[in-house]
């Protein structure tokens, strides 16, 4: 339970949706899949592949998984695409299968994993697409699940960015035998996990009963409003009056927000959501949620405008 501060009680308009009961076109443009990314193709031709199959304008991958991995993929659609960045800075959960060059001490293999775990440093490897820096990513577990002679099923929870094909390879030079990734998948993405995910034909299956037989219930099972997302973000609710102003770019001030969460500080990044649970906007923090409560001044500089322009007019 979130405990928020009350700073203006507020009743909802009549414009927008809440996020369940947008009309299922504007369901889509502004939802999310969690696909089972399979084995062969990039994540950015999977994105292109789910646009083309359901005739969309836009969608993007949030992250990248190499073409030979599997797992976990969400897909943000049309407007949603708009959190992509955000979503990518999540924590990543893998399962995968390093097969190490020469027999390894269980024992010794235990130690060398510990050494893993915390803030260790990596260089991305020749194929990616970023620069070849050395940099710091953060692993916060990893443990073997089961083995097979020289092959180990380890789990890996991890910070974004880090590259598990490039941590195995560590690993073998730490134990002196070499190893190499074998195979790997995704089994979370921040919130969204390998549960919530949905093969292709199932994606597929749904649009073509929408379109075909105007029903739009598995597809609404399927795609999921991007606020899920934002659920374990900090939160302001605003009111209605304040949401065109918003979607202008405009800073928030503290006389269009109706409730603020407790725990807000200033530079926390900031999920700003209508009276009907709609995502308007993201941004930091100017100051804390006490100062917003107590004060008339600029609480949230706008980093990103979610909501479309012409969902909410300019209140009189």
């Amino acid at each position: 339970m979130i405990d928020f501060l009350i700073r203006e009680e507020s009743k909802p308009s009549k414009y927008g949706w809440s996020p369940e009961k947008r009309p299922i076109e504007e369901y889509i443009r502004n939802g999310i899949i969690i696909l089972d990314k399979w084995s062969g193709p990039t994540s950015h031709d999977v994105a292109d592949f789910v646009r083309r199959k359901l005739n969309l304008e836009k969608a993007a991958s949030t992250g990248t998984l190499d073409p030979m991995v599997s797992g976990v993929l969400p897909i943000t659609i049309e407007n949603s695409c708009k959190i992509v960045e955000v979503m990518q800075r999540v924590n990543k959960e893998y399962i995968g299968i390093i097969h190490f060059h020469k027999d390894v001490d269980e024992a010794k293999l235990k130690e060398v994993l510990k050494k893993f775990t915390g803030v260790i440093k990596q260089k991305p490897p020749r194929i990616s697409a970023v620069a070849r820096k050395l940099r710091k990513r953060t692993i916060y577990e990893i443990k073997i699940l089961d083995k097979s002679e020289r092959n180990y099923c380890l789990g890996v929870k991890c910070e974004a960015g880090t590259y598990i094909r490039v941590l195995f390879h560590q690993i073998g030079e730490a134990l002196g035998t070499g190893a190499h990734m074998k195979e790997l998948r995704r089994i979370q993405s921040g919130s969204f996990s390998e549960s919530q995910s949905h093969k292709i034909n199932e994606v597929i299956d749904a649009y073509n009963e929408w379109k075909s037989n105007k029903n739009e219930n598995p597809l609404r099972k399927i795609i999921i409003p991007m606020e899920k997302f934002a659920e374990n973000m900090k939160k302001i609710i605003v009111k209605d009056s304040s949401i065109y102003s918003i979607s202008q770019g405009s800073p928030l001030f503290t006389t269009g927000i109706s409730k603020i969460q407790k725990d807000i500080e200033a530079k926390d990044l900031i999920a700003i959501f209508s009276l009907k649970s709609e995502l308007i906007a993201l941004g930091i923090a100017n100051i804390s949620a006490k100062d917003m409560l107590e004060q008339k001044a600029s609480a949230v500089k706008i980093k990103r405008v979610i909501i479309e322009r012409d969902i909410y007019p300019k209140f009189k």
